[in-house]
């Protein structure tokens, strides 16, 4: 059995934390310098779509090739792996002189920050068995502070004379500073796993069918929120004619953090929470579609931010019972469906913009959430039916 380790000597945890903050920090800061890239290299629009595509074909490709592996080996050697890559591919963008480099360097970025998201997550349910759930919750909730936090600070240093390159020098230096940390915290249990647990539930068993109905729900709610967010500055802007798209895109994202925190809080009420908020997201997006006032869409922006930053920390806490002791194959099935989700719901939302109007497409788009419901309650009853077993 793994020592545990002292509890005043424990910063593990806030290791891990930075992991993920620093890659939501990367994510957010892309996102918001793809046009002064593109500038740069002198691309078209297609060209940066197909830049920032690259990164999302890496993030899901990620834990398809990397969850077993994870598993196999001790994850804080995995995480340190990860995060030398990570600093050797930010260099890269950093020197970068032409666009076949950069776009070399952006897909071990996404490889990378796709595999600390996952591994990272499943590191904190393995080292704490105990307060897992929290943390895990609390996790989450570092990736959104770092995707709100990344636009501010692009926009802060651009204003000082710096260009785009800044973000991976911040990034190469943040993965320097973060894999000191691993490398001295090392990767022991810091709680021990309650004896009752141990013959409880599914006894370590992974079980596949859990995780899968768990996918459909990531998938979508993902997909959700990358087709909201990628068109809400289109909606105010197009069709109601309003330059406030912006703020009501950070005001979806900053509400997340909240919603988090209270995920990690009352995390033995996960599975209520994650079915409230499957039921809020059409119920506010049926009001936001029916107005044309930018005020209302805006304030609509609150509970569908704050909902749906609920659903993936509800997801992940219900994971773990299901993961056995391949948390982190069970966690890189998951986000792989949030990138399957991603890329599809995208496209989708696209394409139903265009034939419907934008309203309409997002309101079309939330239908998906009955299957995300359906698949709720067949997972629920089938963890509270061996709970009560």
């Amino acid at each position: 059995m793994d020592a545990i380790k002292a509890p005043k000597r424990d910063f593990l945890w806030i290791v891990l934390f930075l992991v993920v903050l620093i890659n939501g920090f990367e994510a957010g800061g892309y996102q918001a310098s793809i046009w002064h890239i593109g500038e740069e290299f002198d691309l078209s629009l297609t060209s940066m779509g197909l830049f920032a595509a690259m990164e999302l074909f890496a993030t899901m490709l990620a834990p398809i090739l990397l969850g077993k592996w994870a598993d196999s080996v001790r994850k804080s050697t995995s995480i340190t792996i990860m995060l030398g890559i990570q600093i050797a591919a930010a260099l890269i963008a950093v020197f970068a002189a032409s666009d076949a480099f950069f776009l070399f360097s952006i897909f071990f970025l996404g490889l990378t920050t796709s595999a600390l998201q996952f591994i990272s997550i499943a590191a904190v349910a393995d080292a704490y068995p105990v307060t897992g759930g929290r943390k895990v919750a609390y996790i989450t909730m570092m990736y959104a502070l770092g995707a709100l936090l990344a636009p501010l600070v692009v926009d802060f240093y651009l204003q000082q004379g710096l260009d785009w390159r800044t973000l991976f020098g911040i990034l190469a230096v943040g993965s320097v500073c973060v894999l000191v940390g691993i490398v001295r915290c090392g990767g022991e249990p810091r709680e021990a796993r309650p004896a009752q647990a141990e013959g409880k539930g599914f006894a370590g068993r992974f079980v596949l069918s859990a995780i899968l109905l768990l996918s459909v729900i990531m998938c979508i709610y993902v997909g959700f929120e990358n087709g909201f967010t990628y068109f809400v500055d289109t909606l105010f802007t197009d069709v109601l004619q309003s330059s406030n798209g912006k703020i009501a895109l950070s005001i979806f994202w900053a509400v997340m953090i909240p919603s988090r925190f209270l995920v990690g809080r009352f995390d033995k009420h996960a599975k209520k929470i994650l079915i409230a908020a499957i039921i809020t997201i059409p119920c506010a997006m049926l009001l936001l579609s029916a107005s044309t006032n930018p005020a209302m869409v805006m304030f609509m922006c609150v509970p569908l931010g704050f909902a749906s930053g609920a659903i993936y920390p509800c997801v992940l806490t219900i994971m773990l019972p299901f993961a056995g002791k391949q948390t982190a194959t069970a966690t890189g099935i998951i986000t792989a469906a949030t990138g399957i989700g991603g890329v599809a719901f995208t496209a989708l939302m696209g394409f139903m913009a265009d034939s419907l109007g934008v309203q309409n497409a997002m309101l079309a788009l939330v239908s998906f959430f009955i299957l995300s419901l359906v698949s709720a309650l067949i997972v629920i009853k089938r963890s509270n039916d061996v709970e009560s077993a």
